[in-house]
Formats: C-alpha cells, structure tokens, sequence
C-alpha cells in the first residue's frame, strides 16, 4: 500500500455477556486473507467485542472488500467468526462486505454476531454510566418515537389513550445505513427497568400506529383479551401479552425466589443465579445417545386447575420426570403467543417468554432446576411463521403495503396481482413465510436461540417444520405448484447461519430438527453444506409403527392393524425398514403432540391399540399390552427415544391445539391409580435403555421379520454387549416356543436370558416368558416361549 489515505475501523461484536472468545484475528480480501490481530474491548453494550483500525491507499476508494474473524473460542481455536452469509443465492460462503469510501475517507466496518444487546431497550454503557438505550428496525417509518404507559394498565391505544403524560416521549433517529432508528442514551438505566412502553411509528404512508418491541424481554400483559376487539377491565393480568406495552427489564438480574416472598423482590446477578446450577454426580446429558425425550407441554399442566398450567406446575412435576427416568424434556414453544392458552407454534416476541406462564425469571428457576435433578432441557422454536394475530408486532410493522411488510416473504409488487395477497408465500406451516431474504428477519431467529443458549442455559433445541423452511415456498392463491426456490435457499440459509451461531457459542448444544423430508443435508454440517442439525424427527417411523393417521395408507400401521383384535398379517417387514433406519440420526417416537388427536384420524395410543373401543376390562388389558409394546419399539430403537406426555400412564383424552383444558388429563393421579402398571412398566423400560451400552448404541439389525405371525426381532450391540429384542403382536401366544431363524454372523451363537417382559404380572401381563433360563443359540437359530401382544429382551451371557 501507499500513504494511507482511506481509514476503516473494524468491529466484531459478539452481544454475548460472558468472554467466550479470545485472540480475535482480521482477514481480508486486501492482504489474501492474512490473519492481523485485533484487539479486545469492551463495547459499549458491556458485551465483549474486538476492533481493528486499518488504513487503505486512496486508490482503493469506492472499492469492496470482503472481511472476517477468526478467534479462539468454545469449538475450540482458530475458528471463522461470521455467520451470516451472503445476500447472492449462489454464495454460501459466510463473510462480510464494506465499500470503501471516497479518498481520504473513513468508514466503520461493523458485524453482530447477534443483536441480542443491540436492538430493543438495551444498557448503553458511557464513561462509567449504565444508560438506556432503544432501537428497532424500521426502514420505512417517516418518524419513531417510544412512549411509556400505566404499569397497571400497560396498554396504548392507537390514538395515544393509555400514554403515561408524565414521562417525556423519546424521539428516535436514523442511524447506519438508514434501516435502524436509534434513541440517544437516557441516564440511568435502573430507574426506567418496569416501565412499560410502545413504539409510537409514523409509517409509510404516515399514520400512526403503536407497536410492540419485537426485541422486548417482557411483554406485560399475562390474559388473552385484546382491546380493539374485546371488552377490557383494565388489568395486565387478562390483557393478551402480543398487543400490550413491551417493558424495560434488566437481563443481567434475576430473582432469586421462584415466588418472591418480599416485596420489592430479591434481586442476585445471573453469574450468582447460575453459579448453584448442577448437583455433583448428577451430570446433565449432552449426547443424543444418552437421552430420553419426555414431550412436555407446560399448559397441559396444572391439574385441577381451571386455568392452563404454568411455570409453578412445571417446577412441581419435575419430581415425576425424576421417578420416571427420563433425562431430557422437549417443551413446546414458551416464546410469547396470542392469548394464553395454546401449544405457542406461532410467536410474537421470541426474546419473551409467555407471561402468563410465568416468564423469564420462572423459566430460569425451570431450567436450573431440572438440571439440578440430571435432566436436560430442549427448547422447542418457531421460525417458520409467526402468530397469525400479530397486528401489534411483525403484521404491516411501519408500513401497510403488502411488498413492505418487513416481516413477510414478497414477491414483487401488489400491483403485479389480481389479488394482492398472491404476493405472499406460504410454506405449509401454520401462516405466511417470514422474509428470510432480510438479514434482520434471519437475525432475529439466530440471536434468539443465542440468548435461549446464553440467558437460559437451555441444552438444546427442536426447530419446528423445517422443511417450511428449507423447502415448501409457494404463492399464497396459486398454491403448492408455485414454488419459489429463492425462499428455499434463503431458508437454507437461516438454518446454517442458526446451526454456525450456535456452534460457535454452544458446540454441545443439541441441534434437533422437525423434518420429514428426509433430505440427507438437514443433518449434515454447514461445512458441508449441510443444515447443521444432529437429527431430525423420524415421522416415517411413526407411521410404520402406529399408522393412525388418514393421510398415511402407503405405511405399514402396524398398531393400526393389530388394534382391530384379529390375527390377520401384519406388515412388520415394511416396519423393518424404518426400524433399520433409526440409528441414522432420527428421533424415534411412539406419540407426539401432532399425533394424538390434533391430526385426522389420530388418537392417544392407548386407543389406537384397540381401534378406539371403551378402555375396560380385557380391553383396557389388551390395549395396555400393545401400547408396551410399540412403546417397547420405540424406545429400544437405534434412534433417540421421545414421547409425548401422559403415556406413561395410558392418557387417552385426544391432545388438540384448542382443546387443552377441556381434555386435559391428571398424569399425576392416574399414575397412582389406573395408569400404575402403565407408569411401572415404562420405569422399567426407560432404565433398561439407559443402563444397556447394547441398547444406547446406534447398531441395530432387524434379524427376523414374519408378517404372518406377526412377529419381529432385532439385535442392538455395542462391543461385547448384545441385546435381542423380541416382539409378538400375536393375539395368542407361543407358549411352546417360538423359534426365530437368523444366520450365525448375524445372532452370534451362545447363551442368552430374558432380563426384561412387557408380560410380566408387575405390568399387569399373564406373566408368560423364559423365566430366567439360559437359552443358546445355534446356527443363527434362537427358541424362545413368546407371549401374546409382548416385547422379549434377551442379554447375551
């Protein structure tokens, strides 16, 4: 280079409290990609961050360059810093851009790795002072303001009714490239922490409107009414959390008492909150192979309640997860929603958790405390539409023209349409597809897994209809046959960017996918090109094994068929192969929240198990004794096992989206009464998988598969352990024995004997099996007495 002309200062800024990071490196285009050292800050976020100032030849001027970082972190050293990738469709690689300006000139050079301390009311730290500082993407709003309302109201109406007059309106600015609105600094960031306020936007076509914080911590309302449509008595408590007041909190706080026994409540840092967090000898599991998945929505809780269950009722059933062996939970979507009853798929505020289940601090106490107790937590998000009632937060955000919806996938121009509406894509989830081509729609997904990761010490996580994502893109009137393939790739995109955000800052943190797509890609790495996940949910499994589902009559329906009492063939050879295949990443589950009665023709297992017949008597027997044993499949599968919540007790009330209250079930009683053998059985069988290396393995070879007699059998081994599994959903048993023919290199020859019987009389079975003999094998060849409708698990000797 020359005389330095041109001065660029380069910011890498991470927006994560804690230093995961070290030894920040500059790269570039300008040097090929040398390393140059940059040097750590703190930011003006509080958040550790690096920069560099660098001086370019004025012969540079007006040029682009193409930068990153390398730095020393959690996956360990030299690792490439930036997620994002680049705008082209065709460019996957992640690195970012900067037009030089003219000669002489100087420029900041920025890139968040997440905007969890950047947009919203966040700290703004300044010669030792913690300010408030606010922020929002509007890029066509004419004017921003915030204006604070009634903490005992907590909501503005659209003409300004609701506006706390006593607290000066905040005017806000353009900043950067034009796209964020910026208030300056306010003094003292503790004294505004409870205020509630709203986004006051002039929009586009210059009315103006009152919007949520789509980056708020807090919203304030905890009920279900919204008043432009419902009567109102004026409370935060029946007010519906996505169209009230957003509020100032502290994030690097937290109560330290569950439920607060003095008023003001007790505060302590997060670093104190989370230093008691693990229990010695209790460690949490990190692998997929060590898990077993409990399926829990919180709202389903609170038995006896009138109302949905909340935080105080998840922290009561922890001890019932405890008893029953499981070590990981999958809770349904806890970002703030519409209303307060519902499964949370399609959210407002992804920074928010729900109000009205108890919020942020709670769900800490949540985390920490199943952790405390060896269970780890995944997070089931949303990023593949969003509530479908959110007026308030991401629907017409400052603008009413369609192709101005920030929030929403476009195409074109409403004028290009007959039907404006035909500009929006659908992607076959619940509601329209966010505008995944904007770096800030992206951003908001990522940096929200982050703070889940950072804040909340969540393990893990599960994405919701991937294939929404990565795949079905169509116009919303011309349907399924016009499939946009630039929202898939942008929907690519997301998705490595989430899996790079989360690698970088929680490599261990388990990455789960919703796909039934089964593309190979979805769980491969981003170095790869692949979506970073470390499995996806096996709905093909399911189908084979239960098979109640209407729109699945290709699948074998194997409990569908054998529910109707007969003793007709059963396909298990089609079983087979989607058995074989849940060592491949999958999740295998016998019941999820999809298919226990929300999907046609679906119901809970237990009635599946007899085609829907009233559970009494030597019906509720036999439908008990097939729903171990698909049970018994699914959970001694090479696959990770989940299931959803109240089977373990033989819940049978179908599990509707909007029918929570009305059928939900008392787990906690039933498991002492009717679903006692049920609960024992999967006690049991929950440890058998836990403590057998044979059967936490992803080896499996399905050895025997005979429609007629409806019987199945497969091996699982690790090393010297070697396990037979062996399943009859025969009306009758082989009382006399029941040979099952294999070869040698296949059922190794030696001495076997029955460590586990879904027919045993603690089960409620006829007590039929082996009873402890040692039974050898020979020649491939294995004969074993076979109970009717039950599950057999051999041990080698």
């Amino acid at each position: 280079m020359g005389d330095p002309m041109i001065t660029v200062r380069f910011t890498y800024i991470t927006g994560i409290k804690r230093g995961l990071f070290r030894n920040a490196k500059l790269s570039g285009t300008w040097n090929s990609w040398g390393d140059i050292p940059m040097q750590e800050i703190v930011g003006d976020d509080g958040c550790p961050a690096f920069e560099l100032t660098l001086n370019f030849d004025d012969t540079m001027a007006s040029q682009e360059v193409r930068w990153g970082v390398r730095l020393d972190g959690p996956p360990g050293a030299n690792q490439w810093g930036i997620v994002t990738e680049d705008p082209d469709l065709a460019v996957i690689r992640p690195e970012c851009h900067t037009i030089l300006p003219p000669a002489g000139g100087q420029v900041a050079a920025r890139y968040y790795l997440t905007l969890s301390r950047f947009l919203g009311a966040q700290k703004f730290y300044q010669g030792g002072a913690e300010l408030l500082k606010f922020a929002v993407w509007a890029p066509n709003a004419q004017n921003v303001e915030v204006v604070f309302g009634s903490q005992d109201n907590g909501y503005i109406y659209d003409d300004g009714t609701g506006i706390d007059a006593n607290r000066p309106v905040v005017p806000l600015k353009k900043v950067g490239g034009g796209d964020i609105w910026a208030s300056d600094p306010l003094t003292d960031f503790q004294s505004h922490v409870g205020l509630p306020y709203m986004y006051r936007i002039q929009n586009a076509q210059g009315v103006r409107r009152m919007r949520t914080d789509i980056h708020s911590r807090w919203q304030i309302g905890r009920g279900d009414v919204n008043p432009k449509y419902n009567a109102w008595d004026g409370s935060p408590d029946t007010l519906d959390g996505g169209v009230s007041c957003s509020v100032v909190i502290d994030q690097d706080g937290v109560r330290e008492e569950f439920e607060p026994t003095t008023n003001p409540p007790k505060q302590i840092t997060d670093d104190e909150f989370w230093s008691k967090e693990f229990t010695a000898g209790l460690p949490v599991p990190t692998r997929l192979t060590e898990l077993v998945i409990y399926e829990l929505h919180i709202g389903s809780l609170g038995f006896g309640k009138t109302g949905p269950g909340n935080l105080q009722d998840a922290m009561d059933f922890i001890p019932h997860l405890v008893s029953l062996g499981v070590n990981a939970v999958e809770l349904l979507p806890v970002s703030e929603f519409h209303g307060n009853v519902g499964w949370g798929y399609g959210d407002t505020h992804h920074f928010v958790i729900e109000s009205s289940a108890g919020g942020r601090d709670k769900y800490k106490h949540f985390v920490r405390e199943c952790h405390r107790n060896g269970i780890a937590v995944i997070q089931d998000v949303v990023y593949n539409h969003f509530d479908d009632k959110a007026e308030r937060a991401e629907s017409q955000y400052d603008s009413e023209l369609p192709e101005e919806n920030i929030y929403y996938w476009y195409e074109g121009r409403s004028t290009d349409y007959a039907n404006p509406n035909n500009g929006y894509l659908q992607n076959g989830s619940s509601d329209r597809t966010p505008r995944l081509w904007e770096e800030n729609v992206r951003k908001l997904f990522t940096s929200s897994a982050a703070e889940f990761a950072e804040e909340f010490h969540v393990d893990g996580f599960r994405v919701d209809l991937t294939q929404a994502i990565h795949f079905n893109h169509y116009h919303e009137i011309d349907g399924p046959w016009s499939q946009v393939n630039s929202a898939r790739i942008f929907g690519q995109k997301l998705l490595r960017e989430w899996s790079r955000t989360l690698n970088l800052i929680r490599p261990a943190a388990i990455r789960i996918a919703e796909d039934h797509s089964e593309w190979p890609k979805v769980t491969q790495p981003t170095d790869m090109e692949g979506m970073g996940f470390n499995a996806a949910w096996f709905a093909t499994f399911y189908h084979d094994l239960i098979g109640d589902a209407d729109n699945q009559q290709d699948k074998a329906r194997v409990l569908h068929r054998a529910g109707f009492g007969t003793d007709d063939p059963i396909p298990l050879s089609q079983l087979s192969g989607s058995l074989a295949k849940t060592g491949d990443a999958k999740i295998a589950y016998h019941e999820s929240h999809d298919e226990a009665g929300n999907s046609d023709g679906t119901r809970r297992t237990i009635l599946v198990a007899v085609n829907g017949a009233y559970l009494a008597g030597p019906t509720r027997d036999a439908a008990e004794a097939r729903a171990r044993v698909v049970a018994g499949i699914s959970v001694l599968s090479a696959g990770t096992p989940m299931f959803l919540m109240g089977e373990e007790i033989g819940a049978w009330e179908a599990f509707i989206h909007n029918e929570i209250l009305p059928n939900r079930e008392d787990i906690l009683g039933e498991r002492h009464s009717l679903g006692a053998n049920l609960f024992r059985y999967y006690q049991d069988l929950i440890k058998l998988r836990r403590t057998s290396p044979g059967l936490r393995s992803r080896n499996i070879d399905i050895i025997h598969a005979a429609d007629d007699n409806r019987v199945i059998a497969f091996t699982r081994t690790d090393g010297a352990a070697h396990e037979l599994v062996v399943v009859s959903l025969n009306t009758r048993p082989f009382d006399t024995g029941y040979i099952i023919p294999s070869s040698a290199d296949r059922l190794s020859p030696g001495q076997w004997r029955e460590v586990f019987n879904s027919d045993s009389r603690f089960y409620g079975g006829s007590d039929l099996g082996n009873f402890g003999a040692a039974l050898p094998s020979q020649d491939g060849r294995i004969e074993v007495r076979l109970p009717a409708n039950a599950l057999l698990v051999l041990s080698k000797m």
